[in-house]
């Protein structure tokens, strides 16, 4: 089985991409395989050009795709699964991550008629720096599913699992206290993602 990783954070240096390379460990202890986008080492435009809204908006399923899109959708089409895995930015996925959605979930592709298979599985990583209780009283957790669940990911995956690692700010001192029961909570993700 394979996962496609959309990975999306800046910094090398950070909790969420040790949470990735956890995960990846996991999918590949679990004998699985996992083909990897990281949007930022790949310089992903995110922005649409006024070409790809004018084909999506007038709902033309035209061959004019851009190659990094196509890119992308043909690793949707070769996988069992995606994740995605980011740091939470104002209650919601990085900019980088938004466009690529933005991008790729083309008219044609992810609706219309579409061509994006049917995934059995969509994981949700994200790193946050405030406490997921803190999330929830607030409606934030909830508001951050419905627009991955509701809107980019309905009908496009048979099953959905999102995972929040909290307090993970730099100057947090949970974030050292939790560190490695969090790594190894995503690394059991990656080794039980298709069980």
């Amino acid at each position: 089985m394979k996962v496609f990783v959309v990975y999306c954070h800046p910094s090398e240096n950070s909790f969420t991409k040790n949470m990735c390379d956890a995960f990846l460990r996991g999918v590949t202890d679990s004998g699985n395989e996992y083909i990897l986008s990281d949007l930022y080492k790949m310089g992903f435009t995110t922005d649409i050009s006024e070409e790809e809204y004018l084909r999506d908006a007038n709902y033309r399923d035209t061959p004019e795709v851009a190659e990094d899109v196509r890119a992308e959708q043909e690793k949707i089409n070769s996988s069992d699964a995606i994740a995605f895995i980011y740091p939470v930015f104002w209650t919601e996925a990085p900019a980088k991550l938004v466009g690529w959605f933005d991008r790729v979930w083309s008219y044609g592709f992810a609706y219309g008629e579409k061509t994006m298979k049917l995934l059995d599985k969509a994981i949700i990583l994200c790193s946050a720096g405030n406490p997921v209780e803190r999330l929830r009283q607030f409606g934030l957790l909830d508001s951050m599913k419905r627009v991955m669940f509701g809107d980019r990911l309905f009908g496009r995956v048979k099953q959905t699992e999102f995972v929040v690692f909290d307090n993970t700010s730099r100057e947090n001192e949970l974030r050292e206290k939790n560190w490695d029961a969090n790594l190894q909570k995503a690394y059991e993700k990656g080794k039980t993602l298709f069980l």
